[in-house]
């Protein structure tokens, strides 16, 4: 009986917290949002659409929402220069303590598993930032934020950033929960292995081949990125990857971004560059951290318990 009592108790409790779990922000790009946001470019050329129609390239609705809008994000497809961009919600400032979560899809030129020509690009994202300032490797770090390879062709194929680290944090470091970043690490085994979607390969009969093994490119990942007052914590797909101390760190806001950056300091010459190198973004999410309101809850039924 007591049992029952304490797991009704516990019910209860939660109920009551779970309401505050509201969305601080949300968007699933459904509606065309191009005002809301605000783009920061680097040195070189830049695009985003935030009204994309994924399936015109053929990639099947993203898990977490109906619907094929999204947000594309390109960096340095003309220009040839080391560079990136990253885009805000304009205005916006969080509290000390949230969840972002998201789906991501790295699309790349094939063929697989190498990619083609200036198919190693970045897929970034973050937290913490004023929201004015480009976030790429190789500009001014005001946030937590991390990155992955579509096709795996980089010798650092997972990623964190920060003040404490502007050029990344290296192999070793104890921020990651793997060894090496390189997509070669067996932690990453359960990643990559894919084809391009059958419409996408009929549009471009480039993108033969399957991705390699432990890359991040051509599938659906949902992100969540949780930040408390003492660290950020990056997941994939449910695996962790991340954990910063932001004791080690400055932040320069409280604002979210996404971005794309170019690795290398030359532009693709495939010609359908345009169509197929790009990060997507959908549904985005940014809600109270819950972890935080459930130990509050189950907190005040630890006398319960005891007794």
């Amino acid at each position: 009986m007591r049992m029952k009592f304490v797991a009704t108790a516990a019910l209860c409790a939660w109920c009551a917290v779970s309401p505050v779990l509201a969305d601080l922000y949300s968007q699933d790009f459904e509606t065309d949002s191009t005002a809301s946001w605000t783009l920061n470019n680097g040195p070189s050329d830049a695009a985003a659409d935030f009204f994309f129609d994924y399936s015109t390239v053929g990639i099947s609705p993203a898990p977490s929402a109906p619907g094929t809008r999204g947000m594309k994000l390109q960096a340095n497809l003309a220009n040839g220069i080391f560079s990136g961009m990253s885009v805000s919600p304009t205005g916006q400032s969080f509290p000390d303590t949230y969840t972002v979560e998201f789906d991501w899809w790295a699309n790349f030129n094939g063929p697989f598993p190498l990619g083609g020509s200036g198919s190693t690009n970045l897929s970034t994202f973050g937290v913490g930032t004023a929201g004015n300032t480009p976030q790429w490797p190789g500009g001014v770090q005001d946030s937590v934020w991390f990155g992955a390879t579509g096709d795996g062709n980089s010798a650092a194929d997972w990623r964190a950033y920060s003040s404490a680290a502007p050029i990344g944090y290296p192999d070793g470091s104890p921020v990651y929960f793997f060894a090496t970043r390189d997509n070669t690490d067996p932690y990453f085994a359960d990643f990559g292995a894919n084809a391009a979607p059958a419409a996408q390969l009929a549009l471009f009969p480039q993108q033969t081949g399957t991705t390699a093994v432990g890359s991040a490119g051509m599938e659906w990942h949902h992100v969540v990125i949780d930040k408390t007052a003492a660290v950020i914590t990056w997941n994939v797909d449910g695996t962790p990857m991340a954990t910063i101390d932001l004791s080690t760190v400055t932040l320069g806001g409280a604002n979210i971004f996404f971005g794309h950056s170019d690795i290398n300091a030359t532009s693709s010459s495939d010609p359908f560059d345009a169509g197929l190198l790009f990060t997507l973004i959908d549904n985005v999410h940014v809600v109270p951290e819950p972890s935080t309101l459930a130990l509050l809850a189950m907190g005040g039924l630890i006398p319960l318990r005891r007794r």
